[in-house]
C-alpha cells in the first residue's frame, strides 16, 4: 500500500481493526501495510484506543513481546444498548404481531441487517470474555442473530437442523421435549460441524420455556462440548419459574404480557439489563 497521510492512515487502521475483532494483529502488519515506522504506528494506536474507549466502541488490547500486537474487543455499554432494546420493545408491542400460542411475529425485525448488527454487538459484549469457539443456533429464524453475533466475535457459526440433510454426511440426532407444549421434536447436527470439547455460545431468537435451547445443550453433550453461554433476543415472562427448563441465560427483551382479546402486548428489557453494568 502506498504511504498515506496520518489522517488517512488513522481512518484506514480503524476500519482494519473494526473488521477484525478478537484478532491479534502484529505491529509489523501495520508498519508494512502503511510503509511507516513502528513508533508511528504505536502512536496511531494510542489515538484509536482513546476514541474506542471514549465512544464505548470497545477495548484495544496491546500484547507485548515478539508474538505480540493489538487486538480489538468490541464492547457496547448498556447505556447505549438499552435505548435500542426499548425501541425494539415498542415495535414488538404492535397489536398485529400476536400469533397463536403466545408468540410474536418477529421475522421482519430479524431481517433488518442494521438492527441485527446492533443486537450482535450486544451479545458479543455480553460474552466477550467467555472464551468461545463457535456460535450455535437452530434453523431458521435464529440464523441472522447468530451470524451477527459471530461476526462481532470473529467466530464460525454452527447450525442445528430440524431434519437431517444428506449433503452434510453423518450426523447426531436427538429427540427433545418442547418446554411449552410438551410435544416431541427432533434436532440434528452434522458430526463434521463441531469439534469435540468446543466451547459453544448458543443464540436463539425466542425462548418460551427453554425446550429448544435445552435440546441444543443435550445435543452438545454428544460432542463433549461445553456451553459457554446462552443468549436469547426475546424471552416469554408469562411462565412460572418452575416451568422454565433453563435459568442460566441472558435475554435482551422480555414478553411480559399478551392478551389475545384486547390485542395488548407488553415487552420490557430482558434480564441482561438487570445485571450490573
Amino acid at each position: 500500500m502506498k504511504k498515506l497521510k496520518r489522517s488517512a492512515r488513522l481512518v484506514e487502521m480503524t476500519q482494519f481493526l473494526l473488521h477484525r475483532p478478537h484478532t491479534l494483529i502484529p505491529l509489523t502488519t501495520f508498519a508494512e501495510r502503511y510503509n511507516a515506522a513502528k513508533s508511528s504506528i504505536s502512536e496511531d494506536l494510542v489515538i484509536i484506543k482513546e476514541v474506542f474507549e471514549e465512544e464505548g466502541m470497545g477495548d484495544l488490547l496491546t500484547l507485548a513481546g515478539a508474538a505480540g500486537g493489538v487486538k480489538f474487543i468490541p464492547r457496547m455499554p448498556k447505556s447505549i444498548s438499552l435505548p435500542i432494546i426499548e425501541e425494539l420493545s415498542r415495535k414488538l408491542e404492535e397489536p398485529d404481531r400476536i400469533l397463536p400460542g403466545g408468540y410474536l411475529y418477529m421475522t421482519d425485525l430479524l431481517g433488518q441487517p442494521a438492527l441485527m448488527n446492533e443486537v450482535g454487538k450486544m451479545f458479543a459484549a455480553a460474552f466477550a470474555d467467555a472464551q468461545i469457539d463457535v456460535v450455535m443456533t437452530v434453523e431458521t429464524k435464529g440464523i441472522p442473530l447468530a451470524y451477527a453475533t459471530a461476526a462481532q466475535l470473529n467466530l464460525p457459526v454452527v447450525l442445528v437442523r430440524r431434519d437431517h440433510q444428506v449433503t452434510e454426511g453423518s450426523a447426531v440426532s436427538i429427540n427433545y421435549v418442547s418446554g411449552s407444549n410438551k410435544s416431541i421434536h427432533t434436532m440434528t447436527l452434522a458430526r463434521r460441524a463441531l469439534k469435540e470439547k468446543s466451547r459453544v455460545l448458543i443464540i436463539d431468537d425466542f425462548m418460551k420455556a427453554g425446550g429448544t435451547v435445552q435440546g441444543m445443550i443435550d445435543l452438545l453433550h454428544e460432542f463433549e462440548a461445553v456451553v459457554a453461554g446462552v443468549g436469547v433476543l426475546v424471552e416469554s415472562g408469562e411462565l412460572e419459574s418452575n416451568e422454565r427448563l433453563l435459568n442460566d441465560y441472558y435475554s435482551l427483551a422480555k414478553l411480559t404480557h399478551i392478551d389475545f382479546k384486547t390485542k395488548q402486548i407488553s415487552v420490557e428489557p430482558g434480564n441482561y439489563f438487570g445485571e450490573e453494568a
